[in-house]
């Protein structure tokens, strides 16, 4: 009864509120505030004002928050355990499955093939290296072709 007084009083001091901010020609912020103050109002109406306060004094209903929040609490705990190990049990499985038959356990040749089929590849040789006083002789033959 005290709630659906109070929100009964809320609406009529905001449709107050949107008829002098109407007078002062804002239009657009007077409906809105009009919108926002009927909101209370209607659900008085509808009797879900009625419906909440008594569920706010309901003793069981606050068991039933409780019982909602433990079962929530229970589906994040275990998505994030299986974020953590890798997924489903299928998915797991599944994976170490893949692994196990990635290698072939008696396998003679490596997986890409025989080496016969293809050609040889040699690295080239390095070329050595010139002794301390040789590594200046290009330097000098451009100096000597400029004249310095």
């Amino acid at each position: 009864m005290i709630a659906e007084t109070v929100c009964s009083a809320v609406a009529a001091a905001g449709l107050g509120i949107a008829a002098v901010t109407a007078y002062r020609k804002r239009f657009l912020t007077a409906a809105r505030l009009a919108a926002y103050s009927l909101v209370p109002l209607g659900l008085v109406m509808t009797g879900v004002v009625e419906w909440a306060a008594d569920t706010a004094f309901s003793p069981t209903a606050w068991a039933g928050f409780g019982v909602l929040g433990a079962a929530w609490l229970l589906f994040m705990t275990t998505r994030a355990v299986e974020r953590r190990t890798g997924g489903t049990r299928k998915e797991r499985r599944a994976a170490r499955a893949a692994q196990r038959d990635a290698v072939a356990p008696a396998a003679s040749a490596p997986s890409l093939g025989p080496a016969a089929s293809r050609p040889a590849v040699r690295p080239k040789p390095k070329p050595r290296r010139a002794p301390a006083g040789e590594d200046f002789s290009d330097i000098e033959a451009i100096l000597k072709k400029h004249g310095i």
